[in-house]
C-alpha cells in the first residue's frame, strides 16, 4: 500500500540522461504485511468476543445422558425458570399469570411450535410440571426440556470421561 524508490543495478557515468527512463523506477509492488497484521488482529478479537456474544439466563441445569436436539432454522425460543422463581420469556422476565397471553401472540407469529423449557435443577418438579401446562395453553406442544450432558445414566454407571 505503498510505492517505493527502486535503484536501478549497473553502473554509469554519473551524468544524467534526458529523454527514456532515469536511473530510479517507480516499484510497483504491494507491501501486503501491514494488512496481514491487521487481520490477524481483527481474527483475535473476533475469537475472543464471539463466545461473550452468547446471552441467556444464568441456571444450574440438571446434568442427564440424553443427546443433544438437532437445531432448526427459526432461533429457538425458551423459557427460563430460575431458582427464585422467575420465569424469563428468551431474556424478559414474565409475570407468570401473563405467561400465556405471551405465548399465544408469539406462538401466532411463529411457524415452529417448539419451544425449550430451561429450568434450575433446584426448582420443585411441581412448579415446573404447571409451565409446561401453561406452555401447552400458550400454544406450544413441541416441548424440548433442556438439560446438561455429562449426568448419571440409569444403568448406575458413571459417564465417560470421569
Amino acid at each position: 500500500m505503498g510505492a517505493g524508490v527502486m535503484k536501478k543495478a549497473g553502473g554509469g557515468s554519473g551524468r544524467r540522461r534526458r529523454g527514456g527512463k532515469g536511473r530510479h523506477g517507480v516499484m510497483a509492488e504491494i507491501n501486503v504485511t501491514p494488512m496481514v497484521d491487521v487481520m490477524l488482529v481483527l481474527l483475535i478479537i473476533f475469537m475472543v468476543a464471539a463466545p461473550m456474544m452468547t446471552v441467556g439466563v444464568p441456571l444450574e441445569l440438571p446434568k442427564t445422558a440424553a443427546k443433544a436436539v438437532p437445531t432448526e432454522q427459526e432461533e429457538p425460543l425458551t423459557i427460563s425458570l430460575q431458582k427464585d422463581g422467575t420465569v424469563s420469556l428468551m431474556n424478559t422476565p414474565v409475570e407468570e399469570a401473563a405467561l400465556v397471553e405471551q405465548l399465544r401472540a408469539v406462538a401466532a407469529e411463529r411457524t415452529s411450535d417448539k419451544i425449550y423449557l430451561r429450568a434450575d435443577g433446584g426448582i420443585e418438579y411441581a412448579h415446573v410440571v404447571q409451565v409446561m401446562g401453561a406452555l401447552n395453553a400458550g400454544g406450544f406442544t413441541n416441548i424440548v426440556l433442556v438439560t446438561d450432558t455429562g449426568g448419571p445414566q440409569l444403568t448406575g454407571k458413571a459417564p465417560k470421561g470421569n
